[in-house]
């Protein structure tokens, strides 16, 4: 079977290219468009593929409400209502634009998330290359094919979701027009301990889907995502701040530039050495073969006399016959005078 693949911004993505690293901006603006601008350039200075923002308002995504329902238990926001933390975290919908603009000048591919139509809808306005779905809109079927509707490829988180779930959300972004789909394992705890990843599931889903997939992971460090790739991430999604110790809602559990510059190098080699199935000597190995182990004469020698334990032996260098041979070896007459330190070959031995 083929692998499977998709394009983002003329960008092949899948198992077969290197790792796809999406720096998700997320909340970690802070309030500010300049701390924003100055994420999208450090994350291209580190490497990243892609810039990934957030796009909604906390009236697109809950209500303003006091009832229990909408109250934070627990967490790093505990405390606050659905609607205070949205409405902290969300990027003013006036910054997308200048945004696009400057990835657009730096030449890094920027996209976001929607979190309703009118997030489609503007995004659309600007010629997003593509859609990232959220773990927590993976159930929002009309979402996932009001997104696909627009011929784009699509990213899918799917923290939370049971293998129906994930089904589902893949069947209505087929049935909404996504022709070109990749699907992000996740756990979606903030910070995510790695023991709950169970990265196994990443193969299962590539043969399970056949999508491209990948990880979005809240991991605190890069581990989880490198294993991943050994795995077959072709994309891994990273939260990217300037500072953990900026105050911002995600910035304690995002990376900062030096921790996303070693993800960027790392994944890619990691991808590297992947490589193929290959019993065969390495190019880095050449020179080293000459090295391995063979057989030499330990002591001079007249031609006639019988070759025994005493007078040869497997040593270092390898420019002799192989150690195989050496019973082979034994008990057979020379045909010439040979030197101690002498490779033992065919033509010296009757």
């Amino acid at each position: 079977m083929s692998e499977p693949y998709i394009y983002i911004n003329n960008r092949r993505i899948s198992p077969l290219t290197p790792p796809y690293i999406i720096a998700e901006l997320s909340a970690n603006h802070n309030g500010s468009l300049e701390r924003a601008l100055a994420i999208l350039e450090t994350a291209k200075k580190s490497g990243a593929d892609a810039v990934k923002l957030q796009t909604y308002t906390a009236d697109t995504l809950t209500l303003n409400c006091d009832t229990e329902d909408f109250q934070i238990k627990g967490g790093l926001w505990d405390g606050k209502s659905l609607y205070e933390l949205y409405q902290w975290a969300h990027m003013p919908w006036d910054w997308h634009a200048p945004l696009f603009q400057r990835a657009r000048e730096l030449n890094i591919t920027i996209f976001s998330t929607p979190f309703d139509k009118t997030a489609v809808d503007l995004l659309e306005d600007l010629n997003a290359p593509a859609y990232k779905i959220a773990s927590f809109e993976a159930v929002d079927l009309p979402l996932i094919r009001y997104a696909a509707s627009t011929k784009k490829p699509m990213i899918i988180s799917t923290g939370m979701a049971d293998i129906e779930e994930i089904a589902e959300a893949v069947q209505a972004a087929e049935d909404g027009g996504c022709t070109e789909l990749a699907l992000l394992h996740c756990v979606s705890g903030y910070p995510a301990p790695p023991e709950d990843y169970n990265l196994k599931t990443i193969p299962d889903m590539m043969t399970r889907f056949g999508k491209v997939t990948g990880l979005s992971d809240h991991t605190l460090d890069n581990a989880t995502a490198i294993a991943s790739v050994a795995l077959g991430a072709a994309i891994i999604e990273k939260h990217f701040t300037l500072d953990r110790k900026g105050g911002g809602p995600d910035d304690s559990f995002s990376l900062e530039p030096p921790q996303l510059e070693a993800l960027c190098r790392d994944a890619k080699t990691v991808w590297q050495a992947l490589g193929k199935v290959d019993y065969g000597r390495k190019s880095s190995e050449q020179a080293n073969a000459l090295f391995r182990r063979s057989l030499y004469y330990i002591k001079d020698m007249k031609a006639g006399e019988i070759l025994d334990e005493e007078s040869v032996r497997s040593i270092r260098p390898g420019y002799g016959l192989a150690p195989k041979y050496l019973n082979n070896v034994l008990g057979k007459r020379l045909t010439s005078d040979t030197r101690k330190g002498s490779p033992v070959n065919w033509k010296d031995i009757l």
